[in-house]
């Protein structure tokens, strides 16, 4: 199996659990390199279609987990005509949930590269997920940073952790084709501000607050609940509050909020 961004937030979970099943894992990453875990590492450029062949050559299943801030589509279509090229039998592509809504960049690059994964000849398997715990945990430090804590009306999440959609990817990688499944979010919906107070309170600052409007087509869907899955949606198990503290434990206050 093929694993591609898997050295990545999420990667670092997937690849011991395809070891787990009994699977030989091959990573693509910007280095070959034998690092002693029994992975083998091939050196590949996505957005280039540098060594993509090599990389895929006698592989079945292709996890595509890669991405970035831009050019997900374009290195998404490099790699699905590698995988046809090679024959490969299932191609699993995660995606990001209310990809065809938001107007921004990079939702405009993921709605491509899903596109290409379902357009492809290759037999495939997509799943949307939620944003990752970290990515709600970067966003609230990012914000506590200022003075006063600006709190985007009407914005809600459900963040998921990353060990739900590692485990869901790799139930899926091991099973057969099966087209656009449900999304996968996490247990609860937040609010913006529900998630910056419960960082505060983790890392024991203070800070007023105040309300912003998010402008534009953007800000109609996140007050409209366009960026949720409300129904149909399958859900991970560990909570936002889960992922705090685990992230607290043994961990200081100090060295948490930097």
């Amino acid at each position: 199996m093929l694993v591609t961004g898997g050295t990545g937030t999420l990667g670092r979970q997937v690849v011991p659990l395809v070891q787990a099943a009994g699977w030989k894992v091959r990573v693509l990453s910007r280095h070959a390199k034998d690092r002693g875990d029994g992975v083998e590492y091939v050196a590949a450029d996505l957005l280039h279609g540098e060594n993509l062949d090599a990389a895929v050559a006698g592989i079945d299943v292709v996890m595509h987990l890669a991405g970035g801030p831009k050019g997900d589509d374009i290195g998404t279509r490099n790699l699905v005509r590698a995988a046809e090229r090679a024959r490969v039998q299932h191609l699993v592509h995660i995606s990001v949930t209310a990809v065809d809504q938001l107007p921004f960049t990079y939702f405009k690059a993921k709605l491509g590269a899903e596109q290409a994964v379902r357009a492809s000849s290759v037999p495939w398997t997509v799943v949307r997920a939620a944003q990752f715990h970290d990515f709600a945990l970067k966003t609230v430090q990012a914000m506590a940073k200022l003075p006063v804590l600006p709190v985007p009306g009407g914005l809600r999440f459900q963040p998921v952790d990353a060990r739900d959609v590692a485990e869901r990817l790799v139930e899926l990688a091991l099973g057969e084709p099966a087209g656009l499944v449900p999304d996968l979010v996490g247990p609860k919906v937040y609010s913006v501000g529900e998630l910056a107070r419960d960082y505060l309170k983790a890392t024991g600052k203070h800070r007023l607050s105040i309300p912003v409007r998010v402008p534009g087509k953007a800000g109609k869907v996140y007050r409209a609940g366009g960026n949720l899955t409300l129904t149909g949606a399958d859900h991970g198990t560990r909570t936002w509050e889960d992922f705090l503290a685990a992230q607290t434990r043994g961990t200081s206050a100090t060295t948490l909020a930097e």
